[in-house]
């Protein structure tokens, strides 16, 4: 009996002791962490304080000496926050907090790793901002459409004239204020929603400025500066929603009929009732292959509009009409009943040595201006440039791949060409694209060629314009 109980004493002298150290572990861990809000207190009081207000009311930048930090704890990423704290950050303000003082750049003090994360949880806990409700701006459901919307309205509505953004490798706008170019790093975008909705909340009579915004641009707005300075930033896709994987080609018919027939008739022939008075002519939904098209350009235009890929003005935006279970089901509908017959012929047709498709081609293409047309190509046609050309053209080039118009073999037989009038470029015709100088192919691939189907790649980066132009050239027979 004895072996058999003092096994089991030494078992419960362990347990005991274990508790005893867990006890201790405990206790420990309860003392560092008071130890550390401590701390976090001391080095607000003694140092932060004699920059930072953290209470009071908003005031005026001109009775400030740096930004108030009451609602600090709604406001950073904990992570940048850190890096900020610990010197690792990039300097915010390039002409300083207070620039009705000085111009200088000001490098902000320097904590230790342990006291800049202490200062961040005391932040969260204890300088929340009531005003920002959580959950109001959900960064999962950024699309890369709305951030292309954001940037537009972030320099439509001069955000551009006082903050810094990167764009193209470029830091560009107005060093007043702070810089955003790692904005999607930085801030909580609840905060920033809150913050955008009125900046006068924040910063009264500071110069800050209260845009005539509905709340559509200004969530692109925050999209867009969402993704500044987050790689490889993952962008929300609608068309893998629910509502596409329960679309309805039965639903979407009679949306189209309903909606889509003024304009594009009732059998997609282009000859709905208000067709005669529209130009350019509505797409021929008949003659496109629309289950060759990319799904993210069908979204992107029926949900947001012809504008929205730099087609036609006349196209509406149909989201707020139909819904978004509605665009589902009209893609469903367009992707099951149009196969464009003719557009998937043309281009199947054997290659003869010559041009394909129309050539020469009439065109009435408006001529660029002179200071366009006297450009050539700064980049040399060496293979690497017309290999990016090609993939530009092929896959990448966005709102949509040029091939989707122009066709893989660049003869204007596209799944989308036999819908639009004019047809597309045929860009193996010699006889036409000898006369074409580099400089009007730019100024149309840059601004698009009213009156046709052809739309302005206004994002593309020079470089790329003219990587793209060297691949054109090969195409030419």
């Amino acid at each position: 009996m004895q072996r058999g109980i003092f096994p089991a004493v030494r078992g419960l002298g362990v347990y005991v002791a274990a508790a005893a150290v867990l006890f201790v572990g405990l206790l420990s861990s309860q003392q560092l962490r008071a130890g550390d809000q401590s701390r976090a207190k001391e080095l607000i009081k003694n140092s932060c304080a004699s920059c930072h207000r953290f209470e009071g009311k908003p005031d005026s930048r001109f009775k400030l000496r740096a930004p108030d930090l009451m609602w600090a704890g709604s406001k950073y990423q904990r992570s940048w926050l850190i890096g900020w704290l610990t010197g690792k950050e990039a300097p915010l303000y390039a002409k300083g907090y207070r620039w009705d003082l000085s111009q200088e750049e000001t490098k902000h003090p320097v904590v230790s790793e342990s006291d800049a994360s202490s200062l961040a949880d005391y932040f969260d806990k204890h300088y929340k901002d009531r005003r920002v409700k959580v959950g109001a701006f959900d960064v999962s459901k950024v699309t890369a459409m709305e951030v292309e919307f954001g940037r537009g309205a972030y320099k439509a509505h001069a955000c551009i004239g006082c903050h810094v953004i990167e764009e193209n490798g470029k830091i560009v706008g107005g060093p007043q204020s702070a810089s955003l170019v790692e904005s999607g790093r930085r801030y909580n975008m609840d905060w920033l929603f809150r913050f955008g909705q009125n900046p006068q909340d924040f910063n009264p009579h500071s110069g800050e400025f209260l845009a005539d915004a509905t709340e559509p641009q200004l969530r692109a707005v925050i999209g867009f500066l969402a993704v500044q300075g987050v790689k490889d930033f993952k962008y929300y896709e609608p068309w893998t929603s629910k509502e596409f994987q329960n679309a309805s080609v039965d639903r979407g018919k009679l949306i189209y009929k309903e909606y889509c027939s003024q304009c594009h008739g009732a059998t997609g022939k282009g000859d709905g009732p208000a067709a005669s008075g529209l130009e350019p002519k509505p797409a021929v939904h008949a003659n496109m292959a629309f289950d060759k098209l990319p799904m993210e350009y069908l979204y992107n235009v029926v949900n947001h509009g012809g504008r929205a890929v730099g087609k036609s003005t006349s196209m509406p935006y149909w989201n707020l009409t139909i819904g978004q279970q509605g665009v589902a089901d009209v893609i469903a509908y367009l992707k099951a009943t149009f196969k464009g017959g003719a557009a998937e012929a043309a281009a199947a047709a054997p290659a003869t040595g010559g041009p394909s498709g129309v050539c020469p081609q009439p065109r009435k293409t408006q001529q660029a201006p002179d200071e366009f047309l006297a450009k050539n190509n700064p980049l040399p046609a060496s293979a690497e440039h017309v290999q990016a050309g090609k993939k530009l053209f092929m896959e990448t080039a966005k709102p949509l791949a040029c091939m989707n118009c122009h066709g893989t073999k660049g003869d204007g037989n596209g799944p989308a060409a036999m819908g639009l009038m004019p047809p597309p470029r045929n860009f193996t015709c010699g006889a036409t694209m000898k006369d074409l100088p580099d400089g009007q192919l730019f100024w149309v691939i840059k601004n698009g060629s009213p009156g046709t189907g052809m739309m302005p790649f206004s994002g593309l980066p020079d470089d790329e314009v003219w990587q793209l132009i060297h691949y054109l050239r090969t195409l030419a027979k």
